[in-house]
């Protein structure tokens, strides 16, 4: 069985959005006389590397990762390609591909994803193309960028629209290396009971 790795790599390298938490990792305890194991503590955002936003991040009311269904995570899902199509993914950029689509649609803008920098030009969702997928049974999008909507969107668009239908998200996505076409998506969040979003080791799989 062929395996796509489609998680950026997560270390202090690793950009997130300007303001929020940098991934830190210190250690407790090293491997030495008297201390046969090596503990480290974890200081970073939810929304490092590829990650599933939760419901609240967008919705004070809305339900935490750790409250989510699993199932729109896991399952068979389409890559599609529109790469370096411009600042918003619009319906035209996709609509070669979207015949019998499954339940999952990823999202490909990148040439060569940016795993060590961040992109304030990052390419986003236009609310309509989600509004689509949503009307033809799509339950999760995802992008290879840190976030369906603009860097710089204080208005979070595609983000209500995901809000309003009920379809759950994966960002910062690495399909550089993925051909068009369809896949099975395993990308499940952590159980985090209280937290907006969670980080997820993302891979696709073909028999």
């Amino acid at each position: 069985m062929k395996i796509w790795d489609i998680s950026p790599p997560v270390s202090e390298r690793s950009p997130v959005f300007p303001g929020d938490t940098a991934y830190r990792q210190e250690w407790a305890a090293t491997i030495a006389p008297g201390c046969p194991v090596n503990v480290s503590s974890i200081t970073t955002t939810p929304h490092v590397g590829a990650h599933a936003d939760a419901p609240l991040h967008y919705d004070p009311q809305g339900r935490a990762i750790g409250e989510v269904d699993l199932a729109p995570y896991l399952g068979p899902c389409r890559v599609i390609h529109a790469i370096g199509k411009g600042p918003l993914v619009e319906w035209a950029h996709i609509e070669h591909a979207v015949k019998d689509l499954p339940p999952r649609v990823l999202v490909r803008t990148y040439a060569r994803m940016p795993v060590d920098a961040w992109d304030p030009q990052l390419a986003a969702y236009a609310p309509a193309t989600i509004e689509r997928l949503a009307d033809l049974g799509v339950r999760l999008v995802g992008i290879d960028t840190a976030s369906i909507d603009p860097a710089e969107s204080k208005t979070l668009d595609s983000h209500q629209v995901i809000r309003r239908r009920d379809v759950r998200v994966l960002e910062n996505l690495v399909l550089d290396e993925v051909p068009e076409g369809d896949y099975e998506l395993i990308a499940l969040p952590l159980k985090l009971v209280t937290a907006d979003a969670s980080p997820v080791r993302a891979v696709l799989r073909r028999p």
